[in-house]
């Protein structure tokens, strides 16, 4: 949870960076960043989000347009661990801050290094391309790239492989029919860049 004394400059720092965000790039073009901050992993969380220590105090971060298995999910255990060996603590990152989330996390794009960590989490098979939160065809790519190779959760056998926000509603809603999606085509992919759904918090 972001201290008190941090959050009126985080949220100063989410609005200028929601500003660019709000102006949606074409299908294909990475998001608008129009900051950077730098900070230290403290601890990785799960597979696709992280906490990190800034300056002003520790921050949790959650991936731009990667979602990963849930903990609790086939997959999930394995996506958190991969992702705490490519970030240890003490492991310096940069965050391109897209927006905050409804639970006060940055979501961002990580870098350690040279290494872009959003892409690197799909291209392993470790997330989905979170197909509700970008417009990036990159992460369809990627996502299809590592489907095809059987990279990490596509190692699993077809009723294992859950897209989590799936997963997520339906442990909201155990009525929930969820549709089969681990035979998705990129071309599938890609058409539902700009699907929006009410019902798939972060």
């Amino acid at each position: 949870m972001t201290p008190p004394s941090a959050l009126p400059w985080l949220l100063a720092a989410a609005c200028a960076v929601a500003l660019a965000f709000n102006s949606r790039p074409a299908i294909g073009s990475p998001p608008a960043i129009s900051s950077t901050l730098r900070g230290t992993v403290v601890q990785v969380l799960d597979g696709d989000s992280l906490r990190v220590r800034l300056e002003s105090g520790p921050i949790e971060v959650r991936l731009h347009a990667a979602d990963a298995p849930e903990y609790d999910q086939p997959g999930g255990r394995e996506a958190r661990r991969a992702l705490a060996r490519r970030l240890a603590p003490g492991t310096i990152v940069e965050l391109e801050p897209i927006e905050q989330d409804r639970y006060e996390r940055i979501v961002a794009i990580v870098h350690a290094g040279a290494e872009d960590v959003n892409a690197w989490v799909v291209q392993q098979g470790h997330a989905w391309a979170y197909r509700h939160y970008t417009t990036d065809e990159r992460y369809c790519r990627w996502e299809d790239e590592a489907r095809q190779a059987k990279r990490g959760l596509w190692q699993l056998p077809a009723h294992s492989r859950i897209a989590p926000w799936d997963w997520r509603r339906r442990a909201r809603d155990p009525a929930f029919q969820m549709p089969q999606r681990s035979s998705d085509t990129l071309p599938e992919c890609l058409a539902s860049l700009h699907a929006r759904s009410d019902s798939s918090p972060r």
